[in-house]
């Protein structure tokens, strides 16, 4: 298909710089034959008993950094972890950057300039620090937000915990998976009590996330690759809650990519560990999913090309429109939306 045919009018105002606070109280539009403006407190009553959502662990790592390379100011942000201490980044300014270079975000924190590769991403090597990585980038990093999300180069402490789902437990993402930044306990404790269940699964999300699709045909875009994990305990309670009449609601694409990668033809899920470059678009046979709670996305993006796939390109197209009259918020700290999978 045509990329142009992923496009859309979006104000820029509708882009959300910050999260409606308290947490919990964001609008969810219902995508079924006809659209329903609802909260996302609404969720246990839109659900059955028996339903099961799957909810993405990750955490996130603040992993933009700013340094100086001699005089000169620096601002990088770590997008995927190659081996022990070895990550890529992208660098603002990397054309001034040579090999071994060094750059300095503190006394005792510094990384050297391996290798620059053509896609423009730069390999860095923090071995040469005492203190342990992950213990820096919490003293000294910043969360990477999105591009369209606007701060100065210190960021925001809020963002700290406003960018992180509350069940996030395992480090690994550069990018938060935003469908569960909705979630509270209270929320939590009412999907229990209407006996709506729930899995935890892993997907790392990388920053490849954010990358623009440069193709003029999807059949052409090359897919970044993310790391996953589906253990046995979570195909299980996927399995049964099928086996049993419920329906599977993915909370996020990063929940739904992994879950369809680890599915049979049969719609079976089985453990999974590795990385996925699944690249969902219009004509994809979902195997797993009936419906798919996320926020909503860029134009001509690999994400609105996924719920394009879910839910038909012309009706989720009408969908946005609908979001767009209404004032909807969108993108990583905006609203949600509830999509069912196409008939």
């Amino acid at each position: 298909m045509r990329v142009s045919d992923f496009d859309f009018d979006l104000p820029q105002e509708l882009i959300a710089q910050n999260p409606l606070l308290p947490r919990g109280s964001a609008r969810l539009l219902q995508v079924v034959d006809k659209f329903s403006d609802r909260r996302i407190t609404d969720l246990p009553s839109i659900l059955n008993s028996g339903d099961i959502l799957v909810f993405n662990d990750t955490k996130v790592i603040p992993t933009r950094l700013t340094g100086k390379r001699g005089d000169a100011f620096v601002e990088i942000t770590l997008h995927k972890e190659l081996e022990k201490n070895a990550w890529l980044a992208f660098v603002r300014g990397a054309k001034r950057l040579h090999v071994r270079d060094t750059l300095v975000f503190a006394n005792d924190f510094h990384c050297r300039v391996v290798e620059k590769r053509e896609s423009g991403e730069v390999l860095l090597s923090f071995s040469g620090n005492k203190i342990d990585l992950n213990d820096s980038l919490e003293k000294y990093g910043c969360m990477p937000l999105p591009p369209y999300i606007k701060r100065n180069k210190n960021g925001s402490s809020d963002d700290l915990i406003n960018y992180q789902t509350m069940y996030a437990r395992r480090d690994g993402a550069v990018a938060s998976p935003t469908a569960g930044l909705h979630f509270t306990p209270e929320l939590m404790n009412q999907l229990q009590q209407r006996g709506i269940k729930k899995a935890f699964v892993t997907l790392h999300v990388g920053a490849g996330t954010f990358l623009p699709v440069k193709v003029h045909n999807t059949d052409d875009h090359i897919m970044h690759t993310e790391w996953g994990e589906i253990n046995r305990a979570a195909t299980e309670k996927v399995n049964e809650a099928r086996n049993s009449g419920g329906q599977v609601v993915a909370v996020g694409s990063t929940s739904l990519r992994l879950l369809e990668t680890s599915a049979d033809k049969f719609g079976v899920l089985h453990p999974f560990k590795g990385e996925t470059n699944i690249f969902i678009t219009p004509g994809y046979n979902f195997k797993v999913i009936d419906k798919l709670l996320t926020n909503f996305h860029l134009p001509k993006s690999t994400l609105f090309m996924l719920v394009a796939a879910l839910g038909g390109l012309k009706h989720i197209k009408a969908a946005y429109e609908h979001a767009v009259r209404e004032r909807y918020r969108f993108f990583s700290y905006g609203d949600a939306s509830l999509i069912e999978k196409l008939k």
